[in-house]
């Protein structure tokens, strides 16, 4: 991969940038990934996502949904884009070629192999450790 985003938080506004971050990446034609680590795996795990204190408002969520699906990043539910919908996000990352990958380090330390979404591909800790090296890695957005 050329770019892998790591999103470690389990706040909804740093999995939307990272995602983000990485489907704008991957239009420029890069190969791109997310590497879900630590609380983000957890909460994508247990569905215990949470906004940052700024964003805990309704309107300002509300504003971020719609814009961001404006955007072309999905978050927005089909339904009611003032609300979140993180399977949809997922779905869409995916459907453009971003590769969502689960940590497996972390996915060991939690015991949530059962529990991980479809969308987030495991992979073994030397393929994750390769793949580290040969990718420039950004820290959570």
């Amino acid at each position: 991969m050329d770019i892998i985003f790591i999103c470690r938080d389990a706040q909804e506004n740093s999995l939307i940038a990272n995602i983000g971050a990485a489907m704008e990446a991957k239009n420029r034609g890069l190969d791109v990934g997310v590497l879900i680590t630590q609380e983000a795996l957890w909460a994508l795990a247990e569905e215990s996502f949470r906004w940052s204190p700024l964003f805990q408002g309704r309107d300002i969520r509300a504003k971020i949904s719609k814009n961001a699906t404006a955007m072309g990043i999905q978050i927005g539910h089909a339904k009611d884009s003032r609300w979140t919908d993180r399977g949809r996000l997922l779905d869409s990352a995916v459907e453009k070629g971003v590769k969502l990958l689960a940590c497996p380090l972390w996915v060991s330390l939690l015991g949530i192999q059962e529990k991980l979404p479809k969308q987030l591909a495991p992979m073994e800790r030397e393929v994750l450790i390769q793949e580290l090296q040969q990718a420039k890695v950004i820290g959570g957005f």
